[in-house]
């Protein structure tokens, strides 16, 4: 029955989004808040009779409400490896790493030579395997958040360079001839149309970077950490078999990740809202 029941209940939230979106008010706010938000309700509950339908074992895939009777029991826990992980170890490292990558990459606007010798670097960090520099910068920088700070600034420095310099060069030769015209150098035409020009491009990275933010400070927990942290608390939990504790902290991984984009999204909607996108 229960089994039924959640085919049903899919079948209404899938012919309810259908009539949402292609209905005349599709365009409105709240529409638009409406389907994603019927759309993960009904995952949930499907999920929920599924597993209790088929009688799942909790550690193959426990229940939405065993999560969720997780994660009210342990809060302070669970705080506790949000602020090790995302506040300390994420966020540091993508203010570090953002800024060291706009550092950079004004440096190589401004030399042809540092944009050949300093790009193909970048290439060659991006593609460094987190697993391999993980250890290494735990040696280096300890096992406390300092260490996944360093592994998120090096993952989230090529995104943000890369776009920065093409954002850089995206200004027509008319526009620099016009501030040549009116006598500007190179500073006061890179700040007044160069690097508000670039700011599309500048968000696109910023964006890329949010989720690598919480990937690199997450993995790198696993090669050392202290008795806290969503990477420690993960391997601990799934070696334990609580597999519900694991998807508390996947959960609150993944509210953290989509709040971060999010607010990319907003400020970028502020800062950038004279482009075509925004309008």
């Amino acid at each position: 029955m229960l089994v039924i029941a959640a085919v049903l209940i899919w079948i209404v939230g899938w012919w309810l989004n259908v009539r949402l979106a292609n209905g005349p008010a599709a365009g409105s706010p709240l529409v638009r808040l409406a389907i994603p938000a019927i759309f993960g309700l009904t995952v949930l509950i499907v999920w929920e009779l599924m597993v209790r339908g088929f009688d799942v074992n909790p550690v193959i895939l426990p229940a939405p409400s065993a999560i969720g009777a997780r994660l009210m029991v342990e809060g302070p826990r669970l705080w506790a490896d949000f602020e090790q992980t995302i506040i300390k170890g994420a966020m540091t490292g993508y203010v570090i790493g953002g800024l060291a990558a706009l550092g950079v990459a004004i440096l190589a606007d401004r030399s042809p030579f540092w944009t050949r010798g300093i790009l193909p670097v970048g290439s060659f960090m991006a593609a460094l395997p987190i697993v391999g520099i993980a250890p290494i910068f735990v040696k280096w920088f300890g096992s406390d958040w300092q260490s996944k700070a360093a592994v998120v600034a090096v993952m989230v420095f090529f995104p943000i360079l890369v776009n920065t310099v093409a954002g850089l060069r995206d200004t027509t030769a008319m526009q620099r001839d016009l501030m040549r015209t009116y006598g500007a150098g190179y500073w006061p035409t890179l700040f007044k149309l160069r690097l508000p020009a670039a700011m599309p491009f500048i968000f696109n990275g910023l964006k890329i970077a949010t989720t690598l933010a919480l990937i690199g400070a997450i993995v790198a927990e696993f090669f050392g950490s202290p008795t806290v942290g969503m990477g420690f608390r993960i391997s601990t939990s799934f070696g334990q078999l609580a597999l519900d504790m694991v998807w508390a902290e996947i959960v609150i991984a993944a509210l953290a990740g989509s709040a971060f984009y999010g607010l990319m999204v907003l400020i970028e909607k502020r800062v950038t809202f004279w482009h075509p996108s925004q309008r």
